[in-house]
């Protein structure tokens, strides 16, 4: 009897489609790709508990390996929590609430988060450098072909959900890769990672084929 492949869900950053996984390859006769995409949220008020229970219905395997980047690695960790999980993979992500940067943190307590012009934003410089830093004003071409998320609802309710993300606790059943040189989730607030030299909060584009093999290796 022919081994029966392992089914891969991924879910894309904030704002992101799942063509941000186009550089990541695997094995055809041991992985089975999927991609799971944004939905949008009923409401402003949905509970990330109630919105994590949608996406997880679009997961139609049993005993499925979740990856999600940075944004997309919350949701699968909420997901997770609907399904019975083979693995929780993380990329660029957090697992728990601690290790989010001071910056995020603050700007919760001040609100500031609110002013994020989402009904009016007329470029993607504008957008990625909220999301991203300053940083990103160098990638803006990149940021255009792979943000392509910009339903207002789903960007307000997204932004909230980050920065009052209330996991205090590390899920078990994780692995989480991290780049040394993330802006938007320091390193040096991230524990028990598997840490990728150089590795920006894009290395899911520029590091797809060490990425890719340390999924392999992690679910061997």
């Amino acid at each position: 009897m022919d081994k029966q492949p392992i089914n891969l869900y991924f879910v894309p950053g904030l704002a992101a489609s799942s063509k941000i996984f186009e550089y990541l390859q695997f094995p055809e006769n041991e992985f089975k790709v999927n991609y799971i995409e944004w939905l949008i949220p009923l409401s402003d008020n949905e509970k990330i508990e109630d919105y994590s229970k949608r996406m997880a219905n679009l997961v139609l395997k049993e005993n499925p390996v979740l990856i999600g980047v940075s944004f997309g690695g919350i949701m699968v960790q909420e997901m997770s929590k609907h399904l019975n999980a083979k693995k929780i993979i993380l990329i660029s992500s957090v697992k728990c609430r601690s290790e989010l940067p001071k910056r995020l943190k603050l700007l919760k307590r001040t609100w500031l988060y609110k002013l994020f012009p989402s009904k009016s934003i007329k470029n993607m410089e504008q957008f990625s450098s909220y999301i991203f830093g300053d940083f990103a004003k160098k990638r803006v071409e990149l940021y255009k072909e792979y943000l392509s998320v910009r339903d207002e609802k789903y960007l307000n309710w997204s932004i909230y959900n980050v920065l009052h993300w209330k996991q205090k606790n590390v899920l078990d059943n994780i692995f989480h890769i991290h780049g040394s040189e993330d802006h938007v989730f320091p390193i040096k607030h991230i524990k028990n990672c598997h840490t990728i030299n150089k590795g920006t909060h894009i290395m899911i584009l520029n590091k797809a084929k060490t990425i890719s093999k340390l999924i392999v290796e992690v679910l061997k």
